[in-house]
């Protein structure tokens, strides 16, 4: 089945389903893309503001960490919170959250911040932006208090019949659970779907081509983009004038024009300009690159008819906590002598099959797949080593295992006339992953679009 050249760009060659998609599209309505943040308590931060409960143990009375729900609708999340930050008149490292969400969508999630009061937090407003506080917490929120995501997404203009597109998606969801869940990919969004660069920036920052990272970034158009931007870039590429570029980038161009703002006045300074970017976007690049390789990874095993939930000598597993988390820390790899009883372990949903997201320290698989990593590798021009970046050292990166596969949750469908075109339908989908996992690499699966940006991804 033809995987669009987007896709492939980020990594994604493969499907693994085989049933034709029933194509539509997403985020014709921002509200048609819902993202509710759960945590490992099973709590849920709601749009409704009346059902936020109060989550992981927190409390009424004042500590140090005020818990709050974030609505946002239509807001890049680093964004969010640095004009919450600058509103309570505190640094953004101030505030914490456990995971980014989607900038096209209305989401909710959790974030706490230190030495705020909830007097203080409830008069943050901003348009199509609230701020909720449920309690107080212990701690500064992570990753770790995680669970996943619930989703709630309209499919719209699907041309095919109620039962066509009923069945379709029936088949989609019994293939994938054959294999125990979608194959674990990075969707478009982690690496920006109408200028799909962040991943390029990061290959060249641990290749330590500082000059090379920035110019990708603020250079290098896309046809995909706005005109002005699209020409905009264009124009640095070929002038390489900093001063000029500063008056002529689109003021939604927000990080761009801060590091311009910097290489006006420090033209050669490129390890400077990126320490003007918040470091979680530095961060964010090279992690991009990282997450390429892992669906580089991922696609040649499937590519290569390796199974995805069953491990093979050299391959890596982890185990799973009951909540259905992988335990990426606990990785080994599977010998001659183990495989039998690590499969009937895979079998049981105690432990599961897992890829390495390169760094400095996190060694590729063996037999197999380890062969595939390695020739990928050498395509790419990159080694281990390369993660641990001199000139830019916050942004090295050890590394860590990743899943082959991810499970969905209480997923449901309903298929209805279209509220807008009665001669076509759309699908009400209901599902949740887990964390790091993309709501778009299931709907890529279902839908089969031939064109992802139009589609919406």
């Amino acid at each position: 089945m033809l995987v669009p050249k987007i896709d492939q760009k980020i990594g994604i060659e493969v499907y693994v389903t085989t049933t034709s998609g029933i194509g539509g599209s997403i985020r014709r309505n921002l509200d048609d893309f819902v993202v509710e943040e759960v945590l490992v308590d099973n709590s849920k931060a709601t749009i409704a503001a009346t059902e936020n409960k109060l989550p992981l143990g927190a409390t009424e009375f004042k500590q140090n960490f005020l818990l709050c729900v974030l609505v946002k609708r239509n807001w890049d999340t680093l964004i969010a919170v640095k004009n919450v930050a600058k509103k309570l008149g505190v640094e953004p490292s101030r505030i914490q959250i456990a995971g980014i969400k989607d900038a096209k969508a209305v989401t909710a999630q959790h974030l706490t911040i230190e030495g705020v009061s909830v007097e203080e937090a409830s008069k943050v407003k901003f348009k199509d932006l609230k701020l909720l506080p449920v309690g107080y917490f212990h701690e500064p929120l992570s990753a770790y208090f995680l669970l996943g995501n619930s989703f709630t997404i309209l499919i719209r203009g699907i041309s095919h019949s109620k039962s066509n597109t009923e069945n379709r998606i029936k088949m989609v969801i019994s293939e994938i659970e054959k294999i125990g869940g979608i194959p674990n990919f990075y969707g478009h969004q982690r690496f920006g779907t109408t200028r799909a660069i962040t991943h390029l920036v990061g290959k060249a920052l641990v290749q330590d081509d500082l000059q090379k990272a920035a110019m990708l970034f603020l250079a290098n158009p896309s046809f995909d983009e706005h005109p002005l931007s699209r020409q905009a870039r264009a124009d640095l590429q070929s002038s390489q004038n900093f001063n000029q570029a500063l008056q002529s980038f689109p003021v939604q161009l927000r990080y761009e024009r801060i590091m311009l703002s910097y290489l006006v006045e420090h033209p050669t300074d490129f390890v400077g300009a990126f320490r003007r970017l918040p470091l979680k976007l530095r961060m964010l690049f090279v992690q991009a690159y990282q997450s390429f390789l892992f669906n580089r990874f991922l696609s040649a095993r499937i590519k290569c008819g390796l199974p995805l939930i069953e491990a093979e000598p050299g391959d890596y597993v982890v185990n799973v906590e009951r909540s259905g988390l992988p335990m990426v820390k606990s990785g080994r790899v599977v010998d001659t002598a183990s495989l039998k009883s690590i499969n009937d372990l895979i079998k049981l949903g105690k432990m599961r099959l897992a890829l390495p997201l390169i760094g400095f320290k996190q060694k590729l698989s063996h037999g197999k797949s380890g062969e595939l990593q390695t020739q990928i590798l050498e395509e790419e021009g990159v080694e281990l080593k390369n993660f641990r970046v001199d000139s830019l050292p916050e942004v090295n990166s050890k590394g860590e295992l990743r899943v082959a596969v991810s499970p969905v949750n209480f997923f449901s469908a309903q298929v209805t006339v279209d509220a807008v075109d009665a001669k076509r339908q759309q699908a009400n989908l209901e599902f949740m992953l887990l964390r790091g996992s993309y709501a778009t690499v299931l709907l890529r699966e279902i839908m089969k679009t031939r064109n992802p940006i139009s589609a919406g991804f």
